[in-house]
């Protein structure tokens, strides 16, 4: 215990970062929490032998920030194959990483979907961003990511059977309006690293953190939201309470940040999705696949992920779990949305039965990431924009993903500890 005390508010993966980090420094560190569990956005629920995402959500092992932060032994990862599964009508085309994958060798060679110039042109693109810095991706001139694309000589087969249905469930943006510095960035990211599962879900990310939080001395408290926070002095108000702090990091959604700080620079345009969980009967195809399944053909759904196939703890034996994922929130019904899925696998799968098509769960999720149109990563505000001794954490202070969040959990935590210090 020391006489410098610290309150993060909000326990998603950026608060318990910096909660962490602030209590390793020797602060006295207390996070609150409006909601009876910490996770923020990275939850799971579980229930009759089956595991529940909060919408679909994957783990890249080459995130610097969670290779610091996390024990991924610990967390028993289950890998996707590299890259998809093309689907368009009852055709069905892999387009893998021969490199790492050898298995896909041939079918990727094969494939019709994508051109052979094309196939070249990806390995090449390869070659040059697994040797670009992360730094130079940031801070290189942008445009969007249809933009970099066409000027790279990409075809529009490509672009339309390959990269709107997986960089659309990666930035939830199938028009490909998003900043070319995501596409540059997450796909070193896959080049560089696998696409993970944990075997308990992706909320174990979140349990691991908190519990990592905890050994260091952190206090959190759930169900206990903050209603103001003040800057001079340091202070945050809790129902029926005033809690004065030597410094207060305020890792809260986007929304709240704003109003709790006063920082108009916070994003809030959001990109959002909706996810059904779907059981299948067991060794249906799909559901023993480890490859995303793209839907070339339509936008309804975006992608297919074969959750039990990759992890086989998410889904009971004689059971299969697939995450149908569509872009955006729409009208639909979910009656309408499953009725959609269920053509759609039945199309790219003619010869296996349906049979207990099952959806066992639907996550409408609006604020899944901020928007990430060219340009806005350049106005993202800073850790130390609140006045005082507040500080700001969360991915709108760095990029849309899991590495944002985290990275920026520890920048506010050493701004924090470098204020009181």
């Amino acid at each position: 215990m020391t006489d410098e005390e610290a309150v993060v508010v909000g326990g998603g993966l950026a608060g318990l970062v910096a909660a962490r980090h602030l209590a390793a420094d020797g602060l006295d560190v207390t996070l609150f929490e409006r909601n009876p569990t910490v996770g923020g956005r990275v939850r799971s629920t579980h229930a009759d032998g089956f595991t529940f995402d909060r919408g679909f959500q994957v783990l890249f092992t080459s995130y610097p920030a969670a290779k610091r932060e996390l024990d991924f032994d610990a967390l028993d990862l289950r890998s996707f194959s590299p890259g998809a599964v093309i689907c368009r009508g009852d055709r069905r085309a892999v387009l893998g990483d021969p490199l790492r994958d050898p298995g896909a060798l041939v079918p990727s060679v094969l494939n019709r979907e994508v051109s052979t110039m094309d196939k070249l042109r990806t390995l090449l693109l390869k070659r040059e961003l697994t040797r670009k810095p992360f730094a130079d991706i940031w801070s290189d001139a942008d445009a969007t990511i249809e933009q970099y694309l066409a000027a790279r000589g990409f075809s529009d087969r490509y672009v339309d059977r390959f990269v709107r249905p997986f960089y659309g469930g990666i930035t939830l943006d199938r028009s490909l309006s998003t900043s070319k510095r995501v596409f540059e960035y997450t796909f070193k990211l896959l080049a560089d690293g696998r696409t993970v599962l944990p075997a308990a879900g992706m909320g174990a990310i979140s349990a691991q953190l908190a519990a990592r939080a905890r050994d260091a001395g952190v206090t959190i408290e759930p169900e206990t939201p903050v209603e103001a926070v003040h800057s001079d002095p340091a202070a945050v108000d809790v129902p029926g309470e005033r809690i004065d702090a030597d410094a207060v990091v305020v890792a809260t959604d986007p929304d709240a940040a704003r109003e709790l700080t006063g920082v108009d620079a916070i994003p809030t345009d959001w990109k959002g999705c909706t996810t059904q969980h779907v059981a299948l009967p067991a060794a249906h195809p799909l559901g023993d696949s480890d490859r995303i399944h793209l839907n070339a053909a339509d936008d309804v759904p975006n992608t297919v992920a074969p959750m039990s196939g990759v992890a086989p703890e998410y889904a009971p034996d004689d059971r299969e779990l697939v995450a149908v994922t569509t872009l955006g929130t729409p009208d639909r019904s979910s009656t309408a949305l499953a009725t959609a899925a269920r053509d759609a696998i039945a199309d790219w799968y003619p010869e296996a039965s349906l049979g207990a098509f099952e959806v066992l769960h639907t996550h409408r999720v609006p604020f899944s990431q901020f928007a990430q149109p060219p340009g806005v990563h350049d106005t993202l505000p800073d850790t130390t924009a609140p006045a005082g001794a507040v500080y700001v954490a969360g991915s709108y202070t760095h990029n849309a993903s899991i590495n944002g969040a985290m990275e920026s959990g520890r920048a506010a935590a050493r701004a924090a500890s470098d204020h009181v210090s």
